[in-house]
C-alpha cells in the first residue's frame, strides 16, 4: 500500500512498454491499467528489428501469457500479475492487470480538441478517476509533454523511474579516492609488503576507506605521493597493488604517456590482464579513446595477449541522419569511426618515419583492428579479443547486457562514454546502460572503473568545456 494507505492504479503509456517490457511487473502491490489505444500502438510498432520492436513483441508475449487461459469475467476483474515469473525466475508483483474492456465516457474538456492517442489516454485516465474514487489513479509516461497536459487536467502524472540506477548521477562512484591524511601512521602496526611479478603489494588490516571495492584507485599526496589499486578487500584485510607510473617516457604505452593521475590509473586498469572489463567515463578531450586504443595496440601487437581489436559504437547521429550508407559493414561504420581514425593518426605519426613507413604501419594496424556494428552482435562470441565500445552512454541496460555477454574466454571489454552527452530518446544520466554497468560491476573482482576529470585535448577545448 502507499504511505497514505490508499490503493494506487497506474495507467501505463505506450512508451513505457516500448522502453521496458517487464515494466508491468515492477509496480509491486499496486494495480496497473492498459488502455485499448496503447494495445493499438503496440500492434503498429511490433514489426522491425529495432530494440523498440523487440521490446514491443516481448511485452505482447507477457500480456498473452497472462490472458491466455482467462475468461472474459476474469479479464474484467483484473488478472493477477503474480501468475508468471519474468524477473529471473521470480515476481514480486502482487497487484492486478486491468485491460480496457469497455468504452469509457469521455471527460476531456472542450478546449482539448482532437482524438489522438495522447488525448485518448488522458480521457481514459479521467474516466478511471471518476470510476475508482477509492483509488489514486496515476498516469505513467516518459513523454514529458503528455505529463504536462495531464497535470493541466488535474491528473497525477509521473515518469517511469523503476529503471533508474541512482537517484542522482552525482552519486555514481568515480573509481578514485584519496586516502586519509594519517593513513600510513594508522596502518603501520599491521602492514606487510612483498614483490610479485615485479610489482609491490601491501597488505593492511581492515579497510582503507569506509567503502572499498576491488580495483578501486587510491592515492595520497603526502611526500612523493602514493598511487595504488585495491587488489582484494575484506573486513579483516585489504591488499593494495602499487600502480605503475605511465607518466615516464621510458614507460610509455604505444608511445602514449599518462598526463594526469586519472589517466595513469586508466592505463593501469587497461594493461592489467586480471581486469576483464574496464569502464571509463569522461568528458570530451579527456583521452578515453586514445588510452584505450594505445593499450589495445600494445597488448595485441607487442605482447600478443589478444588476437585483434574489435571496435564498435552506437550509430546515433548528433544532427540530422544522413540516410542510407552503401558498402560493407566496415564501410557503413566508417563515418561513425572518426574518433578512431583521429586517434590512430596520433598513434602512428612520427617525425622520424617517412610516408612509406607510415603507410605500411597503417596497413598492418588495419588488419588487426576490426570495426563492427552493434546491430549484428546478437548471437556472436568474441574469443581472445580486445573489445572497445565507444559512446556507450547511448545504450540501454538491456543492450549493454547483450553486448557484455558477447565476450568469450580470453577477451577484454573496454566501455567508454560520457553520460552528460546522451542522444538516445528516453535515456537519462540515471537510466543509461553505462551508469547501470558502472554501478553493478563495482564489487566484481575482475572489473575496474575510472572517471577522467581533466581535459588534455587543447587549451581551446578546455576553455570551451568550461564556459559553453
Amino acid at each position: 500500500m502507499s504511505p497514505n494507505n490508499i490503493a494506487r492504479l497506474f495507467v501505463l503509456d505506450t512508451n513505457i512498454l516500448m522502453h521496458d517490457p517487464v515494466s508491468i511487473f515492477r509496480f509491486e502491490e499496486h494495480d496497473i491499467f492498459i488502455p485499448m489505444v496503447v494495445l493499438e500502438e503496440l500492434d503498429s510498432a511490433k514489426k522491425g528489428m529495432s530494440e523498440v520492436s523487440r521490446n514491443v513483441r516481448q511485452a505482447s508475449r507477457f500480456l498473452d501469457e497472462l490472458i491466455r487461459n482467462a475468461c472474459a469475467e476474469e479479464i474484467a476483474n483484473g488478472l493477477f500479475l503474480s501468475y508468471i515469473q519474468p524477473l529471473n525466475g521470480h515476481n514480486e508483483s502482487t497487484g492486478r492487470l486491468y485491460l480496457q474492456t469497455e468504452i469509457l465516457p469521455d471527460h476531456l474538456p472542450d478546449h482539448l480538441p482532437g482524438k489522438n492517442a495522447d488525448n485518448s489516454i488522458l480521457g481514459t485516465t479521467l474516466s478511471l478517476q471518476k470510476k475508482f474514487k477509492n483509488k489514486e489513479v496515476i498516469l505513467i509516461s516518459k513523454d514529458i509533454n503528455l505529463r504536462i497536459k495531464a497535470r493541466m487536467l488535474g491528473i497525477n502524472a509521473e515518469d517511469y523511474t523503476s529503471d533508474k540506477v541512482l537517484d542522482d548521477a552525482d552519486l555514481l562512484h568515480t573509481g578514485i579516492n584519496k586516502l586519509p591524511a594519517n593513513f600510513w601512521e594508522s596502518k603501520s602496526d599491521a602492514l606487510t609488503s612483498w614483490q610479485e611479478d615485479m610489482r609491490t603489494l601491501y597488505e593492511i588490516s581492515g579497510s582503507p576507506l569506509k567503502e572499498c571495492y576491488p580495483y578501486q584507485c587510491l592515492y595520497t599526496d603526502e611526500g612523493v605521493g602514493f598511487e595504488a589499486l585495491v587488489k582484494n578487500t575484506s573486513k579483516e584485510k585489504t591488499t593494495l597493488l602499487h600502480a605503475n607510473n605511465y607518466r615516464k617516457e621510458s614507460h610509455a604505452v604505444w608511445g602514449v604517456n599518462a598526463r594526469n593521475r586519472e589517466q595513469n590509473f586508466a592505463l593501469n586498469l587497461l594493461m592489467d590482464p586480471e581486469v576483464d572489463m574496464v569502464t571509463i567515463l569522461g568528458a570530451a578531450g579527456t583521452g578515453k579513446t586514445l588510452l584505450a586504443l594505445a593499450a589495445g595496440l600494445a597488448q595485441v601487437m607487442d605482447k600478443k595477449a589478444y588476437r585483434e581489436i574489435i571496435i564498435t559504437r552506437v550509430t546515433i547521429p548528433v544532427g540530422e541522419d544522413i540516410g542510407f550508407l552503401p558498402g560493407t559493414e566496415e564501410e557503413k561504420m566508417a563515418p561513425w569511426m572518426g574518433a578512431l581514425l583521429d586517434n590512430l593518426e596520433v598513434l602512428t605519426s612520427s617525425d622520424e618515419s617517412g610516408e612509406w613507413e607510415r603507410a605500411a604501419t597503417n596497413d598492418l594496424l588495419t588488419k588487426r583492428i576490426k570495426i563492427r556494428s552493434l546491430n549484428f552482435m546478437r548471437g556472436r562470441t568474441f574469443l581472445n579479443r580486445y573489445i572497445i565500445v565507444d559512446e556507450a552512454q547511448n545504450l540501454t541496460a538491456k543492450q549493454m547486457k547483450t553486448l557484455i555477454t558477447r565476450a568469450g574466454p580470453g577477451s577484454k571489454l573496454i566501455i567508454l562514454g560520457n553520460i552528460s552527452q546522451i542522444d538516445t530518446p528516453y535515456l537519462t544520466e540515471t537510466t543509461s546502460g553505462l551508469t547501470y554497468v558502472v554501478d553493478r560491476f563495482k564489487n566484481w573482482e575482475h572489473g575496474g572503473h575510472i572517471t577522467l576529470q581533466r581535459g588534455e585535448r587543447s587549451r581551446l577545448a578546455d576553455f570551451a568545456s568550461e564556459v559553453l
